[in-house]
């Protein structure tokens, strides 16, 4: 299982890289293994300021929909559009093409709640 060390991680499975105060925010290799073969993927928030933990979209599977929870509390700035059209990035590529959004980040203190890499392990065991 793949669980890069210079990103964040949240307990619902959604990754966090960060740079300056602008997050990329995906579904970690583990959920996109667990859903299976991604064949949607729906994010209606671009531009929308959300609170940390609500929806921002959902992720279809062929036997699920999984809700995605913001991970950082801020604005939505970008859809990876890429995924419209080939949504199953997500499933190969979790880290790189088959990111999910960009966001402006509100709270700082709010990555000191995120997990690294070895509490992301630990919890998926």
């Amino acid at each position: 299982m793949n669980i890069p060390e210079e990103l964040k991680y949240t307990k619902d499975h959604e990754w966090i890289r960060i740079d300056g105060d602008t997050a990329t925010i995906g579904i970690t290799d583990f959920a996109q293994s667990e859903l299976g073969d991604i064949v949607y993927v729906e994010v209606e928030t671009v531009d929308e300021t959300l609170d940390q933990e609500e929806v921002f979209g959902t992720v279809e599977a062929v036997k699920t929909v999984s809700d995605l929870f913001l991970p950082l509390s801020g604005e939505i700035t970008e859809f990876n559009e890429k995924l419209e059209d080939e949504p199953e990035l997500v499933n190969s590529d979790p880290y790189g093409e088959g990111w999910m959004i960009k966001m402006q980040f509100s709270d700082d203190s709010q990555i000191e709640g995120l997990l690294t890499s070895e509490a992301y392990k630990e919890l998926v065991g």
